[in-house]
């Protein structure tokens, strides 16, 4: 008889706890970790532009094997990794129970917040790993990871098209997120209340200039997959460092690429605006 109350009641502990104090912070130190990423590998961008690059790669792994070059490496991937845990629990939270705002219920937005709960996961996991001796994991080449992906789907019955429609998927995603940027509608996310008129200036052209630089990396990316569906070529699929390094092979030459990492690292630290003033 007590079984529908309990259950309610287990509902509302539940939700009560992915709304709390700790889950807020868990999102917050996520949000950190990301905009780290996100400045490295703009930097690492930029070296790329005006040098060599020094052999670096310029993606999440090239990232992580940069700090752990630091002093205090270790330490500081075991901080990362955790607070990249953190922003899966709240993208977990997000998924059960929904997110902030009059929409946050939406099931299109719970999806949403599922698949970034299973990314960063994945990712928290791949610099944990790496933090604990495993040098394989998280440092790995993206370039080598999306070929080996595309030629084992290549080889699947209707190959061509299942890596043709993820192209595109990926192109079409990354034209979402730079559009969607452009049109500021990370406002919605934000506490623009709580910010001076200089900070939502700011705020404004990093999250305009990082997010629009972010999806077009993601958008030529989803290109490249594409075509490695038509001409069924897995080498033509490329990862976020030889999507990178493709800007320089432009009429612009590196100052494209230029343009590209200091978007990138606009967008690292739009990340950590994100810690301060977002909605969780």
């Amino acid at each position: 008889m007590a079984t529908g109350p309990a259950k309610a009641r287990g509902r509302v502990h539940a939700q009560r706890a992915a709304n709390s104090t700790a889950v807020s912070a868990a999102a917050r130190a996520g949000f950190v970790a990301r905009g780290v990423i996100y400045v490295l590998i703009g930097v690492l961008s930029l070296r790329i532009a005006l040098s060599d690059g020094g052999g670096k790669q310029a993606d999440r792994g090239g990232a992580i094997a940069e700090i752990a070059e630091k002093p205090f490496g270790t330490v500081l991937l075991w901080l990362l990794g955790t607070a990249l845990a953190g922003m899966a629990l709240w993208r977990l939270s997000e998924a059960a129970f929904g997110q902030a705002g009059p929409d946050g219920r939406k099931a299109s937005k719970r999806a949403m917040a599922a698949g970034r709960f299973v990314f960063y996961g994945f990712v928290s996991y791949s610099v944990l790993s790496y933090a604990a001796g495993d040098k394989g994991s998280g440092s790995g080449s993206s370039d080598r990871d999306s070929q080996d992906v595309t030629a084992k789907a290549l080889d699947w019955p209707g190959g061509q098209w299942i890596v043709a429609v993820a192209g595109i998927a990926v192109a079409a995603a990354g034209a979402w997120i730079a559009a969607r940027a452009i049109m500021q509608k990370f406002h919605k996310h934000l506490k623009m209340f709580e910010m001076s008129e200089k900070a939502r200036k700011v705020i404004d052209f990093l999250g305009m200039f990082g997010g629009a630089a972010r999806g077009i990396v993601f958008a030529v990316a989803g290109v490249f997959a594409v075509a490695a569906a038509v001409q069924h070529q897995p080498g033509k699929a490329k990862g976020m460092d030889d999507t990178l390094r493709s800007f320089t092979e432009t009429p612009a030459g590196p100052w494209l690429l230029v343009l590209i990492a200091a978007g990138l690292a606009a967008f690292g630290v739009f990340s950590w605006a994100n810690a301060r003033w977002r909605k969780v």
